[in-house]
């Protein structure tokens, strides 16, 4: 009996300092989630481990209640600390959010549409009829696209297509890059509400990435609507090869260079970042309308760059959504990549990711209700 004892003390014990190990590189993840990679790069491969790290407390906490140890406020504890990164991960609204009363409806949807499968990434030849169809089904006030398409060659204007099939035709589209006079590649913000300015937000280096903002006139109000599509890892076909069977590579040689190169891409791609949100995040501080925020930022909600971004707005996941939030359709499928922020005058309701095979990314929609502003007596 004795024996039994001292072999479950052990193993109690081992349990314990594992879930004490756990639960604190979850709240160094949190941490790093706030460090700016500029200045501390290393914080952000660490945030990237948030989600593995959450997993792994809740296992533990399922674990201490089966067995009613009290060693399951370990593993609480690091979630109470970590609370704004679990809340923009996974959320169980089971209550519908409150519609203000006369307020304005706005739907709005964003969506990477990988170019509208330029290169048949999905093996679909109907793809593109299909982005259009989930767009005419959706019939949203406001769209934001990154990685936008068009063509003036026949069977690839995008743009002229968009503008037959739905009822968003106002239009903000800025392109990053022309070839041969025809075919251009960008980003672009649809809108059934007059726009009054249109706007770009370039980034002080050579990339395909940017940021655009559109005022729209909607009633008595204006508010201003921005696009962004943040810097990426840039991971090449073998990088996403090595990751998903790392085993591929015969030698250790091979695959501490196969690392290397990953890591890299993810400091380069988090460093670029950080800068990019922060000249966002400025201009958006300094915005004269309240805003919305729409946009593929290609970093998880426990990142610097959604931190930065999202202080003072809310965010349509978190009000209304449910589950897991995932947005990325890869290799990564945990991932939530892809945001839909906005002012505190407005309420979002229905949030939704439309898990539809149409790009490596899930569309996202939710209706917005911007309160009327009631005039000063």
């Amino acid at each position: 009996m004795a024996g039994k004892k001292v072999k479950r003390s052990f193993l109690f014990k081992l349990i314990v300092v594992l879930n004490i190990g756990a639960a604190v590189l979850f709240v160094l993840s949190h941490v790093a989630s706030y460090i700016n990679p500029a200045v501390l790069w290393v914080g952000s491969l660490v945030a990237l481990t948030f989600p593995v790290l959450l997993l792994l407390n809740l296992l533990f906490i399922l674990y201490w209640l089966l067995v009613k140890s009290r060693a399951v406020f370990i593993s609480l504890f690091a979630l109470l600390v970590g609370f704004n990164n679990l809340q923009a991960q996974i959320q169980l609204n089971l209550f519908p959010s409150e519609v203000p009363t006369n307020a304005q409806q706005l739907r709005v949807l964003s969506f990477n549409a990988r170019l509208f499968d330029l290169y048949a990434w999905t093996g679909n030849p109907r793809t593109r009829d299909k982005i259009f169809k989930m767009v005419q089904d959706e019939s949203p006030d406001i769209i934001c696209f990154q990685e936008f398409y068009t063509s003036s060659r026949s069977g690839r204007n995008n743009l002229d297509t968009l503008l037959r099939l739905q009822k968003a035709t106002n239009q903000h589209v800025a392109y990053t890059e022309t070839l041969r006079k025809t075919d251009h590649w960008g980003i672009a913000t649809f809108s059934s509400f007059p726009v009054v300015r249109r706007g770009n937000i370039l980034f002080n280096e050579k990339t395909n990435n940017l940021c655009i903002f559109t005022d729209l006139k909607i009633g008595p109000d204006t508010v201003r609507v921005y696009n962004v599509h943040f810097q990426s890892n840039r991971f090449k076909r073998e990088d996403y090869e090595f990751l998903g069977n790392p085993n591929a590579k015969p030698s250790n040689d091979e695959k501490l260079m196969a690392s290397r190169n990953i890591i890299r891409r993810l400091q380069v791609g988090a460093t670029k970042r950080a800068y990019q949100v922060k000249v966002v995040a400025d201009h958006i501080e300094n915005s004269p309308y309240p805003v919305i925020v729409c946009g593929d930022f290609n970093d998880p909600p426990a990142s610097f760059t959604y931190n930065k971004i999202s202080k003072g707005l809310k965010d349509a996941f978190v009000e209304s959504g449910w589950g897991l939030g995932n947005t990325f359709n890869g290799l990564f499928s945990i991932l939530r990549i892809d945001y839909l922020l906005h002012d505190a005058r407005m309420v979002g309701t229905g949030y939704r990711t439309i898990r539809q095979n149409l790009s490596d990314h899930y569309p996202i929609v939710s209706d917005l209700w911007l309160k009327k502003v009631e005039p000063v007596k």
